[in-house]
């Protein structure tokens, strides 16, 4: 009889044991602990981040973090943490959510369109992954890697083809600069290189004359006829004249920096400056700011006529009227100016 009594009171213990881990399975390991009520929220965790980093973002997403600690240092997850972007799901058990945030690294999608600068190319970037903007820069400037890809500091930002691209948030510096190094190699493939070719510019000439189109124009529409007006000009070895170059030029100097020039005067084009087109003949020798697509493909399928100018239309803002002759560019142009006084800009 003593020995039965021993017996049950050990199955009874076991029992308890039991229905106490089954407890612990179910609260720590498979009940749901999320706090929120939208249906997802999301995690960033930094490179090298330690759990502290990781605990003070669930902290007001879970309804139970010590449960969430306790699971965490059970699965080592605590000392076994991944870099990235994470999704948490409403309802998650702590389960799931340690499943989630260890394997799951989630892409974004960034995008960038007419950056004027490495720099603020680098600005833009920085506010949609884990690179901070100086890491960038210095990356994406790094003479090594440019000689090596064929680019100077003055055409380099002719790498970044403007769209949207698929990355993980945690991509360092160097993983986004050769990335996009890709990019631009696969959007310059066998038809584009072709019609480069045939127009006699090079991979930068072509980014080059794009950036000014862009500039000059952002309608889609009339982009080509403006980039066949300058590869007139250069087929005839006539200046481009382009009024962008002009203030790129003077942004250069520290008498225009904060500035905006709305209105391009004659003491402009006596910048001495390799981007000066009214100075010098010819492409300058690199981009004045980041062209649209659109921009890269007037200049690859620029529109064959025989306008030689082209000035802002005061009657259709955003638009050109375009010349044959000078006489009739000289008309054009006066009119523009006149609506230019007329609105008070004179510089």
């Amino acid at each position: 009889m003593y020995i039965k009594k021993i017996l049950w009171a050990i199955a009874l213990i076991g029992l308890v044991v039991a229905a106490y881990f089954a407890y612990f399975v179910y609260s720590a390991m498979l009940s749901p602990n999320t706090a929120f009520n939208n249906e997802e929220a999301y995690i960033f965790v930094p490179t090298n981040a330690g759990y502290a980093d990781v605990r003070s973002q669930l902290e007001p997403l879970l309804d139970d973090i010590d449960a969430f600690d306790a699971l965490a240092e059970r699965k080592k997850y605590t000392s076994n943490l991944k870099a990235g972007r994470f999704v948490i799901k409403k309802g998650m058990s702590n389960n799931d959510i340690i499943n989630s945030i260890r394997s799951n690294n989630l892409p974004i999608k960034i995008s960038f369109n007419n950056q004027e600068s490495i720099a603020k190319l680098a600005g833009r970037i920085s506010a949609q992954i884990e690179a901070d903007s100086l890491s960038l820069v210095t990356a994406m400037t790094d003479e090594a890697f440019l000689s090596d890809s064929g680019f100077t500091k003055q055409t380099a930002l002719g790498m970044y083809i403007p769209n949207s691209y698929e990355f993980f948030w945690n991509t360092s510096s160097e993983q986004f600069r050769d990335r996009m190094l890709k990019e631009y190699n696969r959007f310059w493939n066998a038809d584009r290189n072709a019609k480069a070719k045939a127009i006699g510019l090079s991979r930068d000439q072509v980014m080059a004359l794009a950036s000014i189109v862009h500039e000059e124009s952002k309608q889609a529409s009339e982009q080509p006829r403006i980039a066949g007006v300058y590869m007139n000009r250069i087929r005839i070895g006539m200046p481009l004249q382009a009024d962008p170059t002009l203030k790129f030029a003077a942004y250069q100097l520290p008498e225009y920096q904060n500035t905006i020039i709305k209105r391009v005067l004659n003491k402009h084009k006596e910048i001495k400056s390799p981007y000066n087109t009214y100075m010098h003949t010819g492409l300058p020798p690199g981009l004045i700011a980041m062209p649209d697509i659109s921009a890269i493909n007037a200049v690859l399928n620029y529109e064959k006529h025989n306008y030689l100018y082209f000035a802002a239309d005061a009657r259709k803002l955003g638009f050109h009227k375009f010349a044959k002759t000078l006489s009739q560019h000289n008309i054009n142009a006066r009119d523009y100016q006149r609506y230019l006084s007329s609105q008070g800009i004179n510089k």
